[in-house]
């Protein structure tokens, strides 16, 4: 067995179990026992999402987060939608099955670098996608997702000047479809920037009918390209309101194990990166983070009630009310 200490350091508790234990059974055993809630993101793996007691997207996910009376809730995401469970649900443990699963997008905007951007440009609000760390939403007005980010920035003036970021993307789409020109933060979604124009147009000519659906987080090519832009849920609605199409998907691929339970019989075919790290394009783009959660981690999560995600209390009263906002203006 690992001792205590190692596990602080690695992040996770990887202690083996015998082959005879049904992870799934006893996950939800455990859950039963100690009052406990299992949130997921449609881009965890196929066996958590069946497991989980809900998933969704960004918004879904914070909405049950700050309504659940659980004792225990154990967000299988990246770290960074932990963190918001804390914040929204300060009194409830919170834990994550990996403390590694980071967010490249969380990780392109610091706390000092967004603190020292809003000082370069006085009587500017700060609109940040729910994509951050808790200190950058501390310094934020409104948070946003990629389902709400057009509704909300509509609410603001249309000569109030913004400063939007982290994803530059999806604050060049919101700048599009708004006619606004909010300042952006120049961060990307290390999944998302890797789809390509080139790699749809080699599935449009293998599946000609198929529609494409795009998450906002891609670059402008690709969603000039696409037939629907939208957050995950988004995507996820469209196709379940329109199972007779086929669909060719850039966002990540774990949607699909969603998307293919709601539509049995529809086909679905992820974009492909345009070049894998092996400098051949493999068959679907997956972020290595949320895929750091498993069955054994969060098993073993849930039975010593580790590792917990914490959030300092200066930094959550702050960050908090940028996420009430969007949650009423929701």
């Amino acid at each position: 067995m690992m001792l205590k200490n190692e596990w602080l350091k690695q992040g996770f508790i990887d202690e083996p179990v015998g082959e005879e234990v049904d992870l799934k059974k006893e996950i939800r055993a455990i859950c039963k026992e100690k009052n406990a809630v299992i949130l997921a993101h449609y881009y965890t793996q196929g066996e958590i999402q069946e497991v989980a007691d809900f998933i969704g997207d960004s918004l879904a996910l914070a909405r049950k987060a700050a309504e659940t009376d659980a004792r225990i809730i154990v967000m299988c995401g990246v770290h960074f939608m932990a963190e918001t469970c804390k914040v929204l649900s300060p009194e409830k443990l919170v834990l994550a099955p990996d403390l590694n699963s980071g967010c490249s997008l969380a990780d392109s905007c610091k706390a000092d670098d967004l603190k020292k951007f809003k000082e370069e440009h006085p009587g500017y609000q700060v609109v940040s996608y729910v994509n951050t760390t808790a200190a950058v939403k501390a310094l934020t007005d409104v948070v946003v997702t990629s389902g709400n980010a057009r509704k909300i920035v509509d609410t603001f003036p249309k000569d109030a000047r913004l400063i939007f970021g982290p994803d530059y993307n999806l604050g060049s789409y919101i700048n599009e479809v708004t006619g606004r020109k909010m300042l952006l933060w120049q961060g990307g979604c290390h999944v998302h920037e890797r789809f390509s124009v080139a790699e749809i147009v080699k599935l449009k000519e293998q599946h000609p009918d198929a529609k494409v659906l795009a998450h906002p987080e891609c670059k402008g090519p690709v969603l000039a390209v696409a037939d629907v832009v939208g957050s995950t849920a988004v995507l996820l609605k469209y196709a379940t309101e329109h199972p007779e199409h086929a669909y060719i998907v850039a966002t990540e691929a774990g949607i699909l194990h969603e998307m293919q339970r709601a539509c049995p019989d529809t086909m679905f075919y992820p974009v492909p990166p345009e070049i894998s790290e092996g400098g051949i394009g493999c068959s679907c783009n997956e972020c290595e983070y949320m895929k750091m959660n498993t069955l054994l981690k969060l098993y073993n999560t849930l039975r010593y009630e580790w590792p917990v995600v914490d959030v300092d209390p200066a930094v959550a009263s702050e960050a908090v009310k940028p996420i009430e906002r969007m949650l009423e203006l929701s």
